[in-house]
């Protein structure tokens, strides 16, 4: 007989049992094999919130087969993720296989290597059901508040919309941001700028303008030169005015690295440098904790568990790296003491940062064995964990006060001294102002300067930045609201209802976006309102911990939503909020209307505004640019019952031409065709009688 070992996916049960070897049996679960079934609420209000849950459709022979591989193995160990999802899971796992609750069958694993496993078997726990109740608080408040609150929405909106405990929030903010933005006023202002030299140093630096000869700031924050003609009158003043250098200060400062990635900071980072959505970079790093093949080292995972919002990392781990630096860059580099980064007050401390799970296996040794995605991702939190442990880069600042006809400029930049984890890794940032000083050259009080350029220059303030992907992460997770394994499914999820759209990297709401958000601010206001969301969070995370009842606290915010939403069921009975209506170019052929763009339970399609009295529809398409090579019709876009892309001829049915590839604007150098794009970022001809030209598609600057 064998022991049993249940983890979630394939990859990673492949990769645990080459650590375990023979006498185990391990299989995947395929993530949850119970749930709350969407065809009803599987919630009963009137019984304490019992939840009904049953095996997931689909997986009730995979059930089937797991009993009897359990009833056969001498001991069950269920290895799931190791967080409350993962918790949840394995408390499925072991009501459908009737294992022993008290039983010490559970095991967590925080990297897939060697040492991780067999750690994670030696140390075997009973299922930890606050844990699990607080997985389950989560499952039934989001249940009851999106089965009850997402109709309400259809019903006064249009067909197939959600709302939801968190997507809700997200959402508001993103429409309150654009609201700011609108009511935005920019103020015009004024920045003097000199470009001066300190002779024989021909390299010029910047200096700006500061204060006039009363001693009154001109700085540009200040906003003190408020147009041209105030400019201009400061610039005839300082007509043939000598430029002496009146002082020159000099300080030091210490700038320390940033802590290791969290889920939220690593999809924010992934963003910023690598332009990556948080889907991709979690894939990545899913690929990368459950393990791949390493060229001289076989299956391993390469970082710890990528769901976390720790900043602890294990001593062992410091050990491993520290000895890493020494090696590499010299005692210099390592801190006289060591670095500890604090976990912010709401986290759970399950588990550590993402790490490198073997910090001494560099980037560059594994490079040839992962994909390019993987190589990135791990790249960024190799670098930035082996950097939050290396000395703080040491900066010499120089502040230069300069006088001409009594006004004052300054000048400021620095040298660095040392350059100490800046020789490894920066982070980067969102902040435009946070660009880098200049160096300057050497100055002394009294240094006569030479004028090069003497500018005004128009600014005006800028409203606040559209929120992007990774600004919204990060905007959610300072305010509290969901956590490191929601992050991607609440983006995905606005994104998906067409709530917002992307604008480059940016989120635009759009008008059913916003339609959603004022009649939940106007009817439910503690649905989309940010701290009530917060405090419910923290509330959550106490069943942790067993501080509080998850029983008492569903109750608690079910009574706080359901009153409401019947108050606002009542108030808007008969009420249609009515959004505007795109209009096309397709004349109706039944009554010659321009016909309209509506949405249905299969997506959009093409209506006649006359309804009721012309009820004529048509599929919408999406006319491509590309000539169908079969029979030279027009290549349409066409969308599967999933809403899955694909491409037609407009001919169809007398012209059968389909295919999955993208058509582009490109033609056929040999015989004319449309070009169409294959998997691999390649162009091809689709041309039947043999034409075969291909073309790569040259990368996108960044």
């Amino acid at each position: 007989m064998s022991k049993l070992v249940i983890v979630e996916s394939p990859a990673k049960a492949k990769n645990i049992k080459g650590y375990l070897g023979r006498g185990y049996e391990v299989v995947a679960s395929m993530g949850h094999v119970r749930d709350l079934p969407a065809a009803r609420l599987s919630v009963d209000v009137e019984n304490n919130f019992e939840p009904k849950y049953a095996v997931i459709k689909g997986k009730e022979n995979f059930v089937s087969d797991l009993k009897k591989k359990a009833d056969k193995a001498e001991y069950v160990y269920l290895a799931t993720d190791p967080d409350r999802e993962g918790e949840a899971i394995s408390w499925h796992l072991a009501t459908l296989l009737d294992l022993d609750m008290n039983d010490k069958n559970r095991v967590t694993f925080n990297e897939i290597t060697k040492t991780g496993v067999t750690r994670g078997m030696a140390n075997p726990r009973a299922i930890d059901i606050d844990l699990v109740n607080a997985q389950q608080a989560r499952r039934i408040l989001d249940r009851l508040i999106g089965y009850k609150l997402s109709p309400f929405v259809s019903q006064k909106i249009r067909r197939g919309l959600s709302a939801g405990r968190v997507q809700s929030v997200a959402l508001r903010l993103v429409v309150d941001r654009e609201n700011e933005i609108r009511a935005f006023k920019a103020e015009e202002y004024w920045s003097i700028d000199a470009k001066l030299t300190n002779p024989p140093d021909r390299k010029a630096f910047s200096a700006v303008l500061v204060e006039d000869p009363e001693g009154n700031p001109l700085k540009p924050d200040k906003k003190n030169i408020t147009c041209k003609e105030d400019s201009d009158f400061i610039l005839s003043q300082l007509e043939g005015a000598e430029y002496v250098v009146k002082s020159v200060k000099k300080g030091t400062r210490k700038k320390s690295p940033t802590p290791p990635f969290i889920t939220s900071t690593l999809q924010q980072e992934a963003s910023r440098r690598l332009s990556f959505q948080a889907k991709r970079t979690m894939k990545a790093a899913q690929e990368l904790y459950e393990g791949v093949d390493v060229a001289g080292m076989g299956t391993v995972g390469l970082i710890t568990y990528m769901r976390t919002d720790s900043l602890r990392i294990s001593e062992e781990a410091r050990a491993a790296a520290n000895a890493y630096i020494l090696d590499t860059y010299g005692e210099k580099y390592l801190p006289a003491k060591p670095r500890y980064f604090k976990t912010r007050g709401n986290a759970q401390d399950g588990h550590e940062a993402i790490r490198p799970s073997m910090p001494g296996v560099t980037p560059e040794r594994v490079k040839a064995s992962l994909t390019a995605d993987q190589y990135k991702i791990y790249k960024l939190i190799w670098e930035r964990f082996i950097a939050s442990l290396m000395e703080a880069c040491q900066q010499e600042t120089l502040k230069v006060e300069i006088e001409a006809g009594g006004f004052l400029f300054n000048a400021t930049g620095y040298t660095v001294k040392f350059d100490g984890f800046t020789a490894l890794y920066e982070e980067k940032t969102d902040d435009a102002k946070a660009a880098e000083e200049a160096p300057l050259p050497p100055m002394k009080a009294g240094d006569v300067l030479k004028l090069k350029s003497l500018l005004g220059n128009q600014h005006f303030t800028q409203p606040p930045a559209r929120y992007t992907e990774a600004s919204l992460t990060k905007a959610l997770e300072e305010n509290g609201v969901g956590r490191p394994s929601t992050y991607v499914t609440i983006t995905t999820t606005i994104l998906s209802k067409e709530y917002v759209v992307r604008d480059g990297k940016q989120f635009v709401p759009t008008e059913l976006g916003e339609a959603v958000t004022n009649l939940l601010e106007d009817k439910l206001p503690n649905i989309v309102n940010v701290k009530y969301t917060s405090k419910m969070e923290d509330d959550l995370d106490k069943i942790d911990s067993g501080e509080k009842d998850y029983i008492d606290m569903i109750r608690l915010y079910y009574d706080d939503f359901e009153a409401p939403l019947e108050k606002a069921k009542q108030e808007m009975l008969g009420v249609k909020i009515k959004l505007s209506e795109e209009t096309t170019d397709v004349v109706c052929d039944k009554c010659g209307r321009n016909m309209v763009v509506k949405v249905g339970r299969f997506g959009k399609f093409l209506a006649c505004p006359g309804y009721p009295s012309c009820k004529n529809t048509k599929p919408l398409v999406t006319k491509t640019k590309a000539k169908c090579p079969e029979c030279g019709g027009d290549v349409i876009e066409k969308k599967t019952k999933k809403g899955t892309s694909f491409f037609g001829c407009s001919n169809y049915p007398t012209c059968h031409f389909m295919t999955w590839d993208a058509p582009s604007d490109d033609v056929c150098p040999r015989c004319g065709k449309s070009l169409f794009r294959r998997r691999g970022n390649v162009l091809y001809c689709p041309d039947k009688e043999g034409c075969g030209f291909t073309k790569p598609v040259p990368r996108k600057k960044s």
